[in-house]
């Protein structure tokens, strides 16, 4: 019955592999590795790669890099013709940061770039940046260094220099970046895997049965042509406005079009020294009678500055936004003029808390990363806001040791579409493989598209919590009514009657000067005179702002519980009947602490652990997350040194092989274990013939009350329960407390025919 069941699965297997990648002419005894190399031979030249990215934004590049070591063929379109020099996004959370600890060096690489926390750890308010300081908010807190739930700590880098990383990554992977107006040699008839195309833009694609066929545009000797390129899934980080999201016909969901505003890149040095031994920060949020803005401090040490500021069209447009309109601006805010200012770079951008209606379309062979998914207000890290080089290069680095992608401006939304590539990598490399049919893919919108409405409800909470400091300055005189929220709906509902209502009537240039006039008045609360500690109504206004920070309740950087915590509740997993109780709570807008647990769909906790030697002096530490390979498809399953657990533990390795997948076990010896030898006896001969396994000890944790935690009570588990893990860190199936009743082998059958779908 057995073998009659695992005939019957290699039979399915490729049913679904002929449907997807095209059936005609095969024969029903085909094997899956056949049936790839036929393939093959069907598209010869044209079809050299199998997964087109449509634009390269950080999370398709980050999964790109997992690629070549899967053998997965890929290419990459980027509507730009070079790289942005934008800062942009520039806080990485810690989950972020884990992950990219499997590529290559890339966050020891990070960690030594970036400022040191000390110069970024706060947000500051003030009336001008050589002016008054209102208040100030530090957030990071002593166990954030302390590496007790994590490995890594959260990091503060520019969007533009993790790109050039990244990039350089790639490079290391045989990826080449061709600028084609410039002359790279590329035949008009092919593109080769592990190209990066600059200036090419998805103009169009249609879907057969057996190819996705994109038409791409791209200027050559000052004329656009096109090219026609087929591929088997094209995967879209093309950003907020993504084209391929457009023309696949996937609608975004959510509130669009909460604010315009104007980000603007500068350099001084001279501002930057003053900060840096004055008041270093990372955010300033600057309120006084003449201006309002933010300014984020992407680099004391170098002077690097972008200056965010609303505008309200159609009074007011980008064009208005003059380098010289800018410094003078710039001026108002820092409180002084600077000598050596220098306005790099002007872009507007679009505010929106949406998300894709789906993430995979056209049976498979379409999909949404990034941006391209997800769009939340700047606020807490989720959004990032993800230039369109950022999500493609993430998405490109793990599937080139797992596929291809692409994304624009952003905070949550580009540490959530880290994840997304993460997420989506070893999925895609499944289905190459012949591991997993197709539709593993749907399991990517099942466990991503429900973090992603999560993280936009946090994020507008966050942004709303961000608008509760100028209500308690006095911007806006419904704030009792409304909340905080209230400043931003009040200044919309003012341009919306200058706009649509009675003052549609007045010359544009009138209406501006009407909406000025407005500003003006709203922007006396914060003059000197009245916001003092002597004015009774200003040194009210002072108490509020600063129980606001007390509290807690202004725009937060961090969310340990959101950032770690995040869970899956189905997909590619196993769920059990005690993992309702570890759901994570509604968003609050407030900072909460991650609960680690074991649940199916969680992240796997970190614990630090020794490797198993014959002398346990050895000072070599490891995390329980190194534990899951970052260069190939490879479950791990993690048990105690239990007779039971070792008879699952062959279970899971005869499985695998079944199933054609590398697992590997993990034995967590308790604290107290004393000898290499005494681990030895018994791991060793209680696997054999297996060598896929590893032997590691509990390093003690000890919590708050004292009381020191092993594994299995950081994982709410008893040391006769197991773990397996899928290649994303994430939980996939657990025997909680007793163990497995029954038949190991029926039980691991179960399980890896759940996750893969076959």
């Amino acid at each position: 019955m057995a073998a009659h069941l695992r005939v019957s699965r290699v039979f399915q297997k490729i049913s679904e592999q002929r449907r997807f990648w095209g059936s005609s002419g095969y024969s029903e005894r085909c094997g899956i590795n056949t049936l790839k190399k036929e393939l093959f031979q069907r598209f010869p030249e044209t079809l050299s790669f199998r997964f087109l990215s449509s634009a390269p934004d950080p999370s398709a590049s980050f999964s790109l890099s997992f690629s070549p070591n899967l053998g997965v063929k890929c290419a990459v379109l980027e509507k730009s013709k070079t790289f942005s020099k934008h800062p942009q996004a520039h806080f990485i959370n810690n989950r972020s940061m884990e992950v990219f600890r499997k590529l290559d060096g890339l966050a020891e690489e990070i960690q030594k770039s970036q400022p040191p926390v000390d110069l970024w750890r706060k947000f500051i308010y003030c009336t001008s940046l050589f002016g008054s300081v209102l208040g100030s908010v530090d957030h990071m807190q002593p166990q954030d260094f302390e590496q007790v739930v994590s490995p890594i700590s959260v990091a503060h880098f520019s969007q533009y220099k993790l790109t050039a990383l990244l990039l350089k990554q790639l490079e290391n992977l045989s990826f080449h970046v061709h600028n084609w107006e410039g002359r790279e040699g590329l035949d008009h008839e092919h593109v080769r895997e592990r190209q990066i195309l600059m200036g090419h833009e998805c103009v169009s694609m249609d879907a057969t049965d057996n190819c996705i066929n994109v038409t791409a545009s791209f200027l050559k000797e000052g004329k656009y042509r096109e090219r026609n390129i087929q591929c088997r899934i094209l995967v879209g980080a093309d950003g907020a406005g993504s084209t391929v999201r457009k023309l696949a016909g996937i609608t975004m969901k959510g509130e669009e079009d909460m604010q315009k505003l104007v980000s603007i890149h500068f350099l001084s040095k001279e501002l930057g020294h003053y900060l840096l031994n004055e008041r270093p920060g990372m955010l300033f949020f600057i309120f006084n009678t003449e201006a309002i803005g933010v300014l984020v401090a992407h680099d004391l040490n170098q002077g690097e500055f972008v200056l965010q500021t609303p505008f309200y069209p159609p009074q007011q447009s980008p064009q208005d936004f003059s380098p010289e309109v800018c410094e003078k601006l710039i001026f108002k805010l820092v409180g002084r003029e600077l000598l050596d200012i220098d306005v790099i770079d002007i872009k507007p951008w679009v505010m929106h808390a949406e998300v894709a209606e789906k993430y995979v379309s056209c049976d498979h062979r379409i999909i949404l990363a990034g941006d391209a998914a997800h769009r939340f207000p700047p606020a807490g890290g989720f959004g990032w806001v993800f230039s369109k080089e950022e999500a493609s290069w993430v998405v490109l680095k793990m599937v080139c040791s797992q596929c291809a992608f692409s994304d624009p401006f952003v905070w949550i939304g580009m540490n959530t579409g880290i994840q997304d590539a993460h997420n989506l990598a070893w999925k895609l490399a499944s289905l190459v493989k012949g591991i997993a049919p197709s539709s593993i893919l749907h399991t990517y919108d099942e466990e991503r598209r429900p973090i992603a409405i999560f993280n936009t409800k946090l994020s507008i909470q966050n942004f709303r919590a961000a608008m509760a400091v100028p209500a308690a300055l006095g911007l806006n005189p419904t704030v009792a009514k409304s909340g905080g929220f209230a400043v931003h709906q009040a200044i919309t509902e003012v341009h919306q009657a200058i706009t649509n209502g009675i003052g549609s009537i007045l010359p544009s240039g009138l209406q501006r000067a009407v909406l000025d006039g407005i500003f003006t008045i709203g922007r006396a609360q914060l003059s000197e005179y009245l916001l003092n500690e002597k004015n009774p109504i200003g040194s009210l206004r002072l108490a509020k702002l600063r129980r606001i920070f007390e509290e807690g309740k202004s725009l937060q950087l961090q969310f340990p519980a959101e950032d770690l915590g995040f869970r899956y509740l189905k997909g590619a997993l196993v769920p059990d009947s005690d993992s309702a109780q570890d759901a994570l709570e509604a968003p609050t807008g407030h900072r909460r602490d991650y609960i680690p647990t074991g649940a199916p769909g969680s992240r796997l906790p970190h614990m630090n652990v020794r490797p198993r030697l014959s002398n346990l002096t050895s000072e070599e530490i490891w995390s329980t997350l190194d534990l899951v390979s970052g260069d190939k498809i490879e479950f791990l399953l993690i048990i105690a040194p239990v007779k039971e657990s070792y008879q699952l533990a062959h279970a899971a390795l005869k499985v695998a092989d079944e199933f054609k997948v590398s697992a590997k076990i993990c034995v967590m010896w308790p604290s107290n274990t004393h000898t290499g030898a005494e681990m030895s006896c018994a791991a060793g001969g209680a696997l054999i013939p297996y060598e896929s396994y590893v032997d590691v000890v509990e390093m003690e944790v000890v919590k708050k009350s004292s009381k020191s935690w092993s594994w299995w009570d950081i994982c709410k588990m008893t040391d006769k329960g197991a773990i397996l893990v899928r290649p994303d860190d994430h939980i996939a199936w657990r025997a909680a407390k007793t163990g497995i009743v029954g038949d190991p082998i029926l039980e691991m059958q179960r399980v890896f025919s759940a996750i893969l779908g076959v």
